[in-house]
């Protein structure tokens, strides 16, 4: 049997057909990737309490999406987080939680990182290009940039990317403190945090660029690997 792998999504007015509808909506490169990878994907919408999906599921991927709303936090939205769902923050917090409290094996991309980050006690940046030292970070708002990411050595990601990673960068917030989980990756270019793990656990792992964008296939068959266990 193949691995079952839940992958948040999110709602959002879109465009499909002759349709224009509010739709529960996920790019197609992160089914891909865990096809690819061999698992069996399951989309998980936000849609209040979702823990009892993971009784059906064998990893999760919390997906890249819109700002966490700054409350989740303890601030209060500067001038440029203009676009946050707390019903969603809501649900991937508690499916992240409980997929903790069974060691399940988790992937966190971009949002999906910084989530995890705050949840451990953490909090972000929430606007790059405003932010001392890290002015200019890369692409955000629809434009995508690559930059190198330099892994610590003996981590989760070194063992599977090794130390140095080109990675690509569409984002404009970032994680300023990751809370009680261990840094394993800063952007070379401005020591931007990049990479998060728990090394207690089986498989936790955020990073904050695209890997299924980047052909970076590997962190997904990692992750395949560990729920197959």
């Amino acid at each position: 049997m193949k691995p079952v792998i839940g992958v948040t999504c999110f709602c959002r007015d879109t465009v499909y057909g002759n349709w224009h509808r509010h739709a529960a909506i996920l790019p197609s490169a992160y089914v891909s990737m865990i096809e690819r990878a061999g698992g069996t994907p399951l989309i998980i919408p936000p849609a209040g309490d979702m823990t009892q999906v993971l009784d059906l599921i064998d990893g999760l991927v919390v997906s890249g999406g819109p700002d966490i709303c700054p409350s989740a936090y303890g601030e209060e939205p500067e001038s440029m987080t203009v676009e946050f769902y707390p019903e969603q923050d809501d649900t991937e917090m508690g499916l992240i939680r409980e997929a903790i409290s069974r060691d399940m094996p988790f992937l966190g991309v971009c949002r999906g990182m910084q989530i995890l980050s705050v949840i451990h006690g953490g909090r972000l940046h929430q606007h790059l290009d405003t932010t001392p030292g890290h002015e200019g970070h890369g692409g955000f708002d629809g434009v995508e940039t690559e930059h190198g990411v330099s892994a610590t050595e003996g981590s989760l990601l070194a063992s599977l990317m090794g130390s140095s990673i080109n990675a690509n960068s569409t984002h404009h917030q970032g994680v300023a403190d990751p809370g009680k989980l261990t840094v394993t990756g800063t952007a070379d270019h401005d020591g931007l945090i990049e990479a998060v793990e728990r090394s207690d656990l089986r498989f936790c792992l955020g990073v904050q660029w695209h890997p299924e964008r980047a052909g970076h296939d590997v962190l997904y068959s990692g992750l395949v690997e560990a729920a197959r266990g």
